[in-house]
């Protein structure tokens, strides 16, 4: 057999979506065509230490009932070097000593959240001369930040909702201001993290009275702001993107979140813990019409933020048939069950085919600028 290609799958993170990120590793892991990649397992833990993870103990990460899994803080701390032809090399430090060496040749980061989905890591890999899955710097950067991405893609033509955005000197010294900003876009409103995810400090704000809690829980996680207005009676659709390897970009078919409660939200519940919360339509019913005016956005989304690898382009399409831009997720959850995988399913691509046309993507893309 031939030399397997060595996959560095980097997970975990300092951010608050950790958990998800080791769930996400642990499905990869599972599913990745083991006749072509050698998995080495590389951890962030919650407080950003780097730590080197073993092949089987990656491919047991999975919830356990209602409990998501999560990198203990009691192993060994790793670095990362400089390799040989476009690769790396990681190591456990032992005292004075670099032990447990491995090379790889690519790396498959499954980070959610600030440090990892936000080119943080990109830029590490592009320091280091490592071929890496995804968005380089800059579309990772601007697609984490909300207010960045909502900024460009107007720039770019592109429809979107209404937002303010407010920071952390706006709250503290023009408050009253801040508040009248976001009330004059109407009610409900979306108070969410600039650059968060995975709905984690996501707040459906109905009255002007509850803006203020709403805004002090998002700040938690994120001194700066996004305050989206509500859309009115429109379906939340998402199109799961492939970079188009020498083309233009690959759109799925189009999946639906249809919440079961009249009223509610896709907050962090309804994604990963509850099961009953909502329905995931894969694929969903859409006129041929719409269907392709939406794929469309999607693509021109994903071209306009300079995505590579992959990116799930979420919408809303309203009832009078507005195609509206919600957001780019440059790195979206990629479990067997999660919309981007699911999306390419049902449009013709597995899950290990999926994972193994990532990778191929990242070693065929050359390392600096391109």
């Amino acid at each position: 057999m031939a030399q397997r290609i060595r996959v560095g799958i980097v997970f975990g993170g300092a951010s608050s979506e950790h958990d998800v990120s080791c769930m996400t590793a642990g499905g990869v892991s599972r599913a990745i065509d083991a006749q072509r990649f050698e998995v080495i397992g590389i951890g962030i833990t919650p407080s950003g230490r780097w730590v080197q993870v073993a092949a089987d103990e990656l491919r047991d990460l999975r919830k356990q009932g209602g409990t998501l899994p999560r990198l203990s803080e009691s192993r060994p701390t790793a670095v990362l070097l400089p390799g040989q032809a476009g690769g790396a090399r990681v190591a456990t430090i032992e005292g004075d000593r670099l032990t447990d060496v491995h090379d790889f040749d690519v790396a498959f980061a499954l980070l959610h959240g600030p440090f990892g989905e936000d080119g943080t890591v990109q830029g590490l890999f592009e320091m280091l001369g490592l071929r890496y899955v995804g968005s380089g710097v800059a579309a990772s950067a601007n697609g984490m930040d909300k207010d960045l991405m909502k900024r460009h893609l107007a720039a770019s033509g592109l429809p979107g909702c209404r937002f303010v955005t407010v920071t952390a000197r706006q709250w503290s010294q023009q408050r009253e201001q801040s508040l009248a900003r976001i009330a004059g876009l109407g009610f409900p409103v979306f108070v969410k993290p600039a650059r968060g995810g995975s709905s984690v400090g996501i707040t459906k704000v109905d009255r002007v009275d509850d803006l203020e809690p709403a805004v002090l829980l998002a700040q938690k996680f994120d001194p700066k702001l996004v305050i989206e207005e509500g859309v009115a009676n429109a379906r939340e659709v998402e199109f799961a993107v492939l970079g188009g390897r020498g083309g233009p970009p690959r759109v799925s078919l189009p999946g639906e979140i249809v919440m079961r409660q009249a009223g509610a939200f896709y907050d962090f519940e309804a994604k990963y813990v509850s099961d009953d919360d909502a329905a995931l339509l894969v694929p969903t019913q859409m006129d041929e019409e719409l269907r392709q005016r939406s794929a469309d956005v999607a693509a021109r989304t994903f071209e306009a933020m300079g995505a590579e690898g992959l990116a799930r382009v979420d919408l809303f399409v309203t009832a009078d048939g507005r195609v509206l831009v919600n957001e780019i997720n440059t790195m979206p959850g990629f479990t067997h069950i999660s919309m981007f995988p699911s999306l390419w399913a049902v449009s013709g691509v597995g899950y290990t085919e999926l994972i193994s046309d990532l990778i191929d993507q990242a070693l065929e893309r050359p390392v600096g600028l391109r």
